[in-house]
């Protein structure tokens, strides 16, 4: 008997449970709710057009296969990528752990501390190298930071419209810059003197590459002086910083920059071919509130104990809206997570140790080649060296390729040589004999600056771990700390976290697809090639699309790519001034904020009593606004959770007022073989491959948010200045830094759709079974807040709490927190609609803990019943002390109402063992944190974090 075929293993219910879900809806199939649940005039009538399913070892061989069709040889091409060694351990414990790599964005602290402690870690990393008071916990990658730091200086300095950029600056960073400046009437002007260049613009900002994309340095005197001058015209200084490099070279901070950002991938990231890789921002004193993304800070439990927790920015982003300071949703925690554990495994001296070996190789190629009569193009450098050719260049770096290596040609004239952590011996000297030199021990060449002599990593968590043995158990004791989808599920709505196959995951560590610079020949990457025009097509047949762009690296960057071809295309057609962009009211925050990044004005438009569109207020707006309009986003099915019966009328309406449709694709998990936005009236979408394809949310990223569109928008995706073969000829719009984003992640996607085949269509079905099944089950106690015309939700569910508040006190946090001594991640609370819970199960969930938490929501009403009843009083109930701490129901004291028992175990679920739908009982690492405390204590002014500190 041969082995299941995937799709029984990845489906939660099987065909038994399944047939009494549909019992308890009464409802004859799966076939006869979705006749039901979506409309008809969207509906497919045909399968979906992929191959047939392949089993779990056939697609591993095929990924295998492509994998051995790259090249990676030893990367020295630079220009943002470096070679790195990942130490197994983290590479095992970290990036190989589901325990870290299924967890969601820790907005539920309580049961996020292991990652948000480590997040801190990677903050306190990134300020102590850059000399700055304040970092964040991650941006997408250096080219992303670059422009939110331009972003950041822009709120500082209202005066100038003109940003200054050192000529010196990586070739993507530069372009990614360039289409955000473009949406935000922002004047790039680039410049190797830009001293000079404050004297003639009026600069609100100055970006300095430090070193620059060719290797050299500037002195510590000319950056002191170009801040300098900076700060006398009231601009700002932003420096993109070698991270590495700062362990020897003074700190931003102390030259006078304002703002540093850049790269942690040679923190022990693989190249990946480009992503994923956290980018890092940090700022002087006073410019906290101004940054971007997400930032951990410290707060305390309810019992007094010290507690991590995000801090207001990170919420703002999404309360803002069209005011935020950015859209960024998607972050690359698990990738900060790794470059952290990289610092903590080496710690400073190790780091430094690191850096210094990979600076004296650098000199002593460039005393080779210079012995050989080369010259080289900077007498300063740290790790890359320029080295004039004559016109060999091509034939030097084609050499080079013959042996393995990878060298950059940067001219005609010019070759780029850049060395890694990763460098043997033998590569050197390979190296050296393609230019004919002969390595030896002499050096040539400085960096031109002192040698740094603040010190950094001096908190105690760089100084702990040493031993691989002391390493492993600290790892495992932060994942401990979490919740994440290897415990138990996170139903969360619009979030989809669902089962990221195991199969899925492995390929992205085989080295073909793990080692590869971006910038290889295309020769050499011709297994990626494969992939992504095979992803590419597998996602077209899906969307019912005709082309689509895999660069986005998160869903907020797709949703900007999207609108930014939208404003092109209106642009091609002499329509510059159509810029109104209609937003639902329930619409997800970084639509709007998207919307305002593209240089949109954003226009709000009514919900119906009914969760739908309002289309009155529709037609209102179109008409009022018909002149301008852009473009209207919306999501579907809609953010309420519900098939809305009229998307093909709104699509017409928009279309017949001149603009485009965009759809966001975060519920494009109920649509798989249903219905295709690309064929019922849609233009363009953003797809969360971390949500629908299975990527894992990694703590909160990575992502990838490709964009996908109709024909008359493809002239307008995504393209790249070094590989101007990932997008279309002569596109104006970079998004990321990497030419197809997060590529090293693309095989799991790949993979998991060629494991469904046309049973996709199935799992979309089981995961609005599974919604409608919770639906109907849970309604026994609460209101189901919106249904479609015939009865039934979506993928997802809204449990309205708002009767249950009036008439108990019992609020949504307090049922959120109380679903966490159950051993549930809460759903997400109070979106679209403040007091509900809003509640996606996926098609990945067993029954058995359907039915769990179902058994978990009917003891919290009869708990907040309790309440009302005066059983328990309001301040002191087991509800609004949720969550309940080991430490504190095995403590000497107990003087609350309600036994210990109740407190630890709430559904009477004492075990020794696992059984069918059950799992071990998960005690959080603190009790409810105390927000508003958190909120008045940024990281910034907070006490050294080594009070809290794993022991």
């Amino acid at each position: 008997m041969g082995a299941p075929a995937f799709v029984q293993r990845h489906l939660g219910p099987d065909a038994a449970d399944r047939a009494r879900m549909l019992q308890v809806l009464d409802v004859g199939s799966l076939e006869e709710l979705v006749d039901a649940a979506v409309p008809a005039e969207i509906r497919m009538t045909e399968p979906l057009a992929l191959p047939a399913a392949l089993s779990e070892d056939a697609v591993q061989a095929e990924l295998a296969a492509l994998a051995a069709l790259n090249v990676p040889g030893r990367a020295m091409i630079g220009l943002g990528y470096h070679g790195t060694l990942t130490p197994p351990v983290i590479r095992r414990g970290v990036l190989e752990n589901p325990a870290w790599y299924t967890a969601y964005t820790p907005y539920q602290p309580e049961i996020s501390q292991g990652r948000l402690e480590m997040l801190l870690t990677f903050q306190t990393m990134v300020a102590d190298l850059t000399g700055l008071a304040t970092a964040g916990s991650s941006l997408l990658d250096e080219a992303t930071a670059v422009a939110e730091a331009v972003g950041v200086a822009r709120r500082q300095v209202r005066k100038g419209s003109v940003v200054l950029v050192d000529g010196g600056i990586l070739p993507q960073s530069l372009a990614v810059l360039q289409t955000r400046a473009l949406a935000q009437d922002i004047t790039v002007v680039s410049t190797d003197d830009l001293v000079s260049g404050l004297q003639r613009h009026e600069a609100f900002a100055v970006v300095v590459q430090t070193p620059a994309s060719d290797g050299s340095l500037r002195s510590v005197e000319e950056l002191t002086l170009i801040a300098a001058k900076a700060h006398e015209n009231g601009a700002q200084v932003i420096a993109a910083a070698d991270l590495l490099a700062l362990t020897l070279l003074p700190a931003p901070g102390e030259w006078g920059a304002d703002i540093a950002v850049g790269s942690t991938q040679r923190f022990g990231v693989p190249l990946f071919y480009g992503g994923p890789h956290a980018g890092y921002i940090a700022v002087r004193a006073g410019m906290e509130r101004q940054l971007p993304g997400r930032l951990v800070g410290v707060s305390q439990d309810r019992l007094g104990t010290p507690a991590f927790r995000l801090a207001l920015q990170t919420r703002e982003q999404h309360i803002r809206r069209e005011k935020a300071t950015s859209n960024i949703c998607t972050a690359q925690v698990l990738l900060a997570v790794t470059a952290a554990a990289y610092a903590v495994y080496h710690g400073p001296d190790g780091l430094r140790a690191i850096a210094e070996q990979i600076a004296r190789n650098a000199r002593r190629l460039a005393a080779a080649v210079i012995a050989a009569g080369f010259e080289l193009t900077s007498d300063t450098f740290f790790d890359t060296i320029g080295v004039r050719a004559e016109g060999d260049a091509a034939a030097i770096v084609a050499r080079a390729r013959t042996r393995g290596v990878h060298l950059r040609q940067v001219s005609p004239d010019t070759v780029g040589v850049s060395v890694g952590e990763d460098a043997t011996e033998a590569d050197l000297a390979a190296v050296a004999e393609d230019f004919g030199a002969t390595l030896g021990a002499e050096e040539a060449g400085a960096t031109g600056q002192p040698e740094r002599a603040t010190a950094y990593l001096t908190h105690p968590v760089f100084h702990s771990y040493r031993s691989e043995t002391a390493m492993m158990r600290y790892l495992r004791a932060l994942a401990d700390r979490d919740f994440a989808l290897d415990r138990g599920m996170i139903p969360l709505g619009s979030c989809t976290m669902k089962l990221n196959p195991a199969a899925a995951m492995e390929p992205i560590s085989y080295p073909g697809f793990a080692n590869l610079h971006p910038f290889v020949p295309a020769a050499d990457a011709r297994g990626y090639a494969a992939l992504i025009h095979r992803l590419e097509e597998q996602l077209v047949a899906v969307t019912g699309y005709d082309r689509v762009s895999l660069q986005p690296n998160a869903g907020s960057q797709g949703e900007f790519a999207g609108l930014m071809a939208v404003r092109a295309y209106h642009r091609s057609r002499g329509e510059q001034h159509r810029t109104v962009c209609l937003i639902p009211a329930s619409a997800h925050g970084t639509n709007a904020a998207s919307a305002a990044m593209a240089g949109m004005d954003v226009v709000v438009v009514k919900t119906a009593p009914d969760g739908s569109i309002d289309p009155d207020d529709l037609a209102a707006k179109v008409a009022r606004h018909a002149d301008e309009l852009a473009v209207i986003m919306i999501t579907y099915p809609s953010t309420h959770g519900v098939y809305e019966a009229r998307v093909a009328d709104l699509c017409a309406l928009v279309h017949d007022a001149g603009g485009q449709v965009y759809v966001d694709g975060a519920n494009l998990n109920a649509l798989m073989g249903l219905a295709q936005p690309g064929r019922f009236g849609a233009d363009v979408s953003h797809l969360n491959l971390h949500k629908t394809f299975a990527i894992p949310h990694g703590g909160g990223g990575p992502g990838v948010g490709p964009v996908a569109v109709r024909d008359h928008l493809a002239p307008f995706l995504p393209g790249h200045p070094v590989v101007p073969d990932a997008g279309p000829a002569g596109s104006a719009a970079v998004i990321a830094a990497a030419p197809w984003g997060s590529a090293g992640i693309l095989p799991i996607s790949y993979a998991f759709i060629a494991l469904l085949g046309p049973d996709l269509r199935l799992a979309s079905e089981t995961a609005v079974l599974s919604a409608n099944y919770l639906a109907r089950r849970l309604s026994e106690r609460y209101p189901i807040l919106y249904t479609g015309e015939s009865g039934f939700v979506a993928h997802e569910c809204i449990v309205d709490l708002r009767p249950m508040t009036k008439a108990t006190g019992i609020t949504v946090d307090d049922v959120a927190k109380r679903l966490i001594d159950h051993g549930f991640h809460a759903p997400t609370m109070s979106f679209p609609v403040a007091g509900t819970l809003m509640v996606e199960p996926t098609e990945s969930e067993s029954l058995a803990e359907l039915d769990r938490f179902v058994t978990a929501m009917l003891a919290i009403a009869d708990e907040a019943q309790a309440v009302a009843s005066g059983q328990w009083p309001a301040d002191d109930n087991p509800l609004v002390n949720a969550p309940h701490t080991l430490a504190e129901v095995s403590g000497d004291t107990w003087e609350h109402p309600y036994p210990r028992s109740l407190a630890a175990f709430p559904a009477g679920d004492v075990r020794g063992a696992v059984s069918a739908g059950a799992v071990e009982k998960y005690f959080p690492a603190v009790a409810r944190i105390d927000q508003a405390f958190g909120d008045r204590n940024l990281v910034c002014s907070c006490p050294p974090i080594e009070a809290y500190a794993s022991s």
